[in-house]
């Protein structure tokens, strides 16, 4: 009978051991590389940001953080990686609106989805869109002169965007379609090769992130109409914003969020996010981020799934205006 009682005793402090185990490693992470994901080119906006809160992230959490570009497919490839990875906290991917509320409508098949998938993490930034003209090629010094200006153009206008169902392209679309003006969509591989082509006057418009645009249109090579956020940027704040501008109704700014794999420990969850909350609250963060034409953000990861089906039914309508499809 004693050897009996032992031997469960004896067992059950196995079983302990084995739950506290997990916990032991969790409290002790990250104890190995930890990889973010940027599902977009290198020298994006998107891979700009995400480097900033990666040094920020390795100075509170330590461990060594490594950025991994995997782009293609609307920013799919790369958070699908994330999605099909070891949920054990080592993978992290920087998902942006698009990966949350657009692809969905926009790609006929997808190998994830973002509610079963992947889980929030926290919220990142914001950074509007800019209605954006290049100074040498077109006249128009408003947004109004150049709707009229564009609606008069024989063959319309071209606007340029980063790729098929972008935010770009979605605002260019609506924007054409509420003004009446033709404008036949141009896609680039990110502002990098759009910019070149508005300069040489192949591309007379883009709605395009306004951290993409910021120094260029500091050279004046480029002239602001409007910024697409509810009030003016603060390092801009000689444009308006697209209602003062005269069009109501168009607030469009592109947000993003850090997503993990969907059975990724919440204790690790939980420990990343308010790390990112910590960050955001960070002056010297706050100016980075401004100066690179972005608002920085730090949320629990809730408010991440509800802003994300707040605003599905508004990106929906936009894709069906443009009309896009992709498979």
């Amino acid at each position: 009978m004693r050897f009996s009682i032992t031997r469960r005793i004896a067992l059950a402090g196995l079983g302990a051991a084995g739950f506290a185990r997990p916990a032991l490693a969790q409290a002790d992470w990250p104890r190995q590389p930890v990889r973010i994901i940027v599902p977009y080119p290198a020298g994006g906006s998107t891979d700009v940001l995400t480097r900033i809160l990666a040094e920020r992230l390795k100075e509170r959490l330590g461990g060594t953080w490594v950025i991994e570009n995997r782009p293609g497919a609307g920013g799919n490839i790369g958070i699908d990686a994330v999605a099909k990875s070891e949920p054990d906290g080592y993978t992290i991917g920087s998902a942006t609106v698009g990966h949350f509320s657009i692809n969905q409508y926009l790609y006929a098949k997808m190998s994830w989805d973002p509610d079963r998938d992947i889980a929030p993490v926290s919220m990142t930034w914001e950074l509007p869109n800019v209605a954006v003209v290049p100074s040498e090629h077109v006249p128009a010094k408003t947004l109004g002169e150049f709707i009229a200006w564009a609606k008069a153009r024989e063959g319309g206008i071209f606007y340029g965007s980063p790729g098929v169902g972008t935010t770009p392209h979605l605002s260019g679309a609506l924007f054409c379609t509420r003004n009446g003006i033709r404008g036949t969509h141009v896609p680039f591989r990110g502002a990098a090769a759009t910019i070149p082509a508005m300069l040489k006057g192949d591309i007379q418009f883009a709605i395009d992130n306004l951290a993409s645009y910021t120094s260029i249109i500091e050279s004046r090579q480029m002239r602001a109409l409007a910024v697409t956020s509810p009030t003016r940027w603060p390092t801009m704040k000689d444009v308006p914003t697209m209602k003062e501008a005269g069009m109501d109704d168009f607030v469009v700014t592109s947000w993003a969020a850090f997503v993990v794999p969907k059975a990724t420990p919440a204790a690790i969850v939980q420990k990343v996010s308010q790390a990112l909350q910590q960050i955001a609250k960070e002056p010297a963060v706050q100016e980075r981020f401004q100066t690179a034409g972005a608002r920085v953000l730090g949320s629990p990861p809730e408010d991440v799934t509800r802003l994300a089906h707040k605003e599905r039914p508004m990106w929906q309508e936009m894709v069906r205006v443009s009309g896009a499809k992709l498979e």
